[in-house]
């Protein structure tokens, strides 16, 4: 069970009860880490609150259902109104949980999410191994990446930075967000790393013939988009 909470308390406590009722539970901080964590795991069911820092609880279900991922997802939200209800149904939420929820309602309703899964049969499919946009090929497992039939030799970080951004394709990454999962924190505002690696790649993709894929959104971070 994967449990995405930016709030540490209530991510703890989720995760406490959630085990004492026979759960393995796997934390998530943000929407990155969790989508991060669901290409490289399966999971029984998700449990996902709507704000979360960088990656919403939205956007993880857009991607993960975009991918072809079906694992269910629990959305929890301290938003009540239908609209907003229907906003994370409509993403591919399976089902909607406002805050404050009894406990009791929750594992209700992530029993019946992994008995409708199990009725509806098999294993959830996974993402593909090989990650795509346009003609840029990435294979996680074996760290390699071309555009069309030009392999790219990249560092380490620069894998890391440009896996991340072609997992959430179309999802604006800000600059913290993208700070905290390839370095482990945030280098301030001033910092001029994260710039420097996005030039590396953009000159490394552009030498390869690619077109811009990666664009900056001016006081937020950076985007990948295919033409």
């Amino acid at each position: 069970m994967l449990v995405a909470d930016d709030d540490r308390a209530i991510r703890e406590s989720l995760a406490r009860a959630l085990e004492l009722e026979g759960y393995a539970v796997v934390p998530a901080v943000d929407g990155v880490e969790a989508l991060s964590l669901v290409r490289r795991e399966s999971f029984d069911a998700l449990v996902v609150d709507v704000m979360m820092p960088g990656v919403d609880g939205l956007a993880v279900c857009r991607v993960l259902r975009g991918d072809g991922d079906h694992t269910p997802i629990l959305m929890l939200t301290a938003r009540v109104e239908t609209p907003d209800r229907v906003a994370g149904l409509d993403a591919g939420a399976d089902d909607y949980l406002p805050k404050p929820f009894e406990l009791d309602e929750l594992l209700a309703r992530l029993r019946a999410l992994i008995r409708r899964a199990a009725v509806h049969g098999g294993d959830t499919p996974r993402a593909a191994e090989t990650l795509r946009t346009g003609a840029l090929r990435i294979v996680p497992a074996a760290r390699r990446v071309w555009w069309d039939e030009a392999e790219l030799q990249l560092s380490k970080t620069e894998f890391d930075l440009l896996e991340l951004l072609v997992r959430n394709e179309g999802i604006v990454l800000d600059h913290a967000t993208i700070y905290q999962r390839i370095w482990g924190y945030d280098f301030g505002a001033d910092s001029k790393n994260l710039a420097v690696y996005i030039g590396y790649l953009r000159r490394k993709l552009a030498a390869a013939g690619a077109p811009p894929l990666i664009h900056t959104v001016r006081g937020v971070g950076y985007t990948v988009r295919a033409a």
